[in-house]
């Protein structure tokens, strides 16, 4: 018998309320394929703080990215709301791009900060910043990061691999070490500002360390979205040899080693049982050539960017000391997006009904309280391009042929119709990017993930009724505003 959602809300707070509230620490790795945790059965190499906490939590089996790439995922994880509601329609945000979290928008920051939390970002942010095109980091571009939920900001403006000027680190909003006077492009400035990308990792840890020292006495969230192990491959010397899926395992070995720095910290500070900590990825994994046979999306079809499983089925662990019930395993079909849900839930703050749109509660799950019924209805997926597919019990229904990867010309390039985003003639607002402009060419593709986890067996002319069902619902949920109750 499935519990009203007021109740369910209702009895998690109560639960955590009997206890103390948990400080929360949220470490999202970028392109962390489904298969590159040895507890996740990788062999190429260990990850033995990644599998602590699966030893000590909840290992999820069927949890999933809302986005093939990280843009709209990251947008997803801090609303609650599948990024394709947003301005950007499919692929990641460029750096001349403004911030794509909407600064009125109730986020998770904002959840943890209204429970009296302090609140940082320590890592990757790539969501944008200020309110146009071509912001200034010379001149303290907001909004950024401190308008949409964090007191505090330390790490990478946009990704692993941006242009020269931009591989900086941002204070709040500032780039450590550029000099008053000097543009932050200049050959001069970049010589303080640029930073080494082997030893970002390090950095970024040692950061996320001191947030934990420093607010040890405090209720804190702290959101750690690392560059670990996007594109370039940097990991530092000290993991070199480390593995044998050579540089891309010793870049995923570093994570691990930085996820261990921050576990040491909960430990030595005391705070292991007063902390839930979430780890996860935002898509699939990116193959290298250095894999030597290492799968690193596990047995899922596809690549970070598809359509298919391999492209968001991601890792998922939970470690809730007293809560969530230690070396536990749960197949629950879940999305990023329900974090946003679950962690008002938790701290008893009430979700307005503009907020939140795509997240469904995982208390009960993480409670272990026992359902027949599964907590969400259905998942959308989407892809680099913009392609849909919904999943709904064993089912999912991908619209349009192909693996949803970039749309290519006919010399291979990627077939890009615009890189600037449009704004209404009226409000002025940010309203469309659509990088590729792809339509659905009228094809679909059905698989059972059941009986065909590989998704190779195409059912879609076997079972239209089913095509039926699941394009009328995923119509339903882009047409509404929302697709929780």
């Amino acid at each position: 018998m499935r519990f009203p959602a007021l109740l369910i809300g209702v009895a998690m707070v109560s639960a955590v309320l009997a206890t103390e509230r948990p400080n929360v620490v949220f470490i999202m790795a970028d392109d962390l394929g489904y298969g590159d945790l040895s507890c996740y059965g990788a062999t190429h190499f260990k990850t033995p703080a990644c599998d602590r906490l699966a030893r000590e939590g909840m290992r999820f089996t069927d949890a999933h990215s809302p986005s093939a790439v990280c843009t709209p995922t990251r947008y997803s994880v801090l609303t609650g709301r599948y990024a394709w509601r947003s301005w950007l329609k499919n692929w990641v945000l460029q750096e001349n791009h403004p911030l794509l979290i909407d600064p009125d928008r109730l986020t998770m920051g904002k959840v943890f900060q209204k429970a009296g939390y302090t609140t940082g970002c320590i890592g990757k942010w790539h969501l944008g910043w200020g309110t146009e095109l071509n912001p200034d980091f010379g001149a303290e571009p907001k909004p950024g990061p401190l308008e949409v939920g964090f007191d505090s900001f330390f790490g990478v403006p946009f990704s692993h691999n941006s242009s020269k000027p931009l591989q900086v680190y941002v204070r709040d909003r500032s780039i450590v070490g550029l000099e008053p006077g000097l543009g932050y492009r200049g050959k001069e400035a970049m010589k303080d500002t640029v930073r080494k990308l082997e030893d970002t990792a390090i950095e970024l840890s040692n950061e996320a360390v001191k947030f934990i020292d420093r607010h040890k006495d405090e209720r804190f969230f702290l959101y750690y979205p690392t560059t670990n192990i996007h594109f370039p491959l940097t990991p530092n010397k000290r993991f070199e040899g480390k593995t044998k899926a050579g540089i891309y395992g010793e870049f995923t070995v570093e994570f691990d080693w930085a996820v261990g720095q921050l576990l040491d910290a909960l430990d030595r500070n005391g705070l292991t049982d007063k902390t839930m900590v979430v780890l996860t990825s935002d898509n699939g994994g990116r193959p290298h050539p250095s894999l030597n046979g290492h799968e690193c999306n596990g047995p899922w079809r596809g690549t970070k960017r598809t359509i298919y499983e391999g492209g968001h089925r991601v890792p998922l662990i939970v470690r809730w000391p007293g809560q969530v019930k230690a070396g536990t395993e749960t197949d629950e079909t879940v999305c990023l997006t329900d974090f946003f849900a679950t962690f008002a839930s938790m701290l008893g703050q009430e979700t307005p009904d503009d907020a939140g749109e795509d997240s469904y509660d995982l208390g009960p799950l993480l409670l272990g309280e026992a359902s027949d019924q599964p907590i969400r209805e259905a998942t959308v997926h989407h892809s680099v391009a913009g392609q849909f597919a919904i999943r709904k019990g064993d089912w999912k229904l991908i619209e349009g042929s192909g693996d949803g990867d970039y749309p290519r010309k006919a010399d291979g390039k990627m077939d890009v119709k615009t890189y600037q985003p449009t704004r209404d003639p009226e409000s002025g607002e940010w309203v469309e990017l659509d990088y590729f402009r792809l339509k659905p060419d009228g094809a679909f593709q059905l698989f059972n993930l059941a009986e065909d986890p590989s998704e190779k067996r195409d059912l879609a002319d076997e079972r239209p009724e089913k095509v039926r069902e699941l394009k009328e619902l995923l119509d339903r949920y882009r047409s509404a505003k929302r697709s929780t109750p």
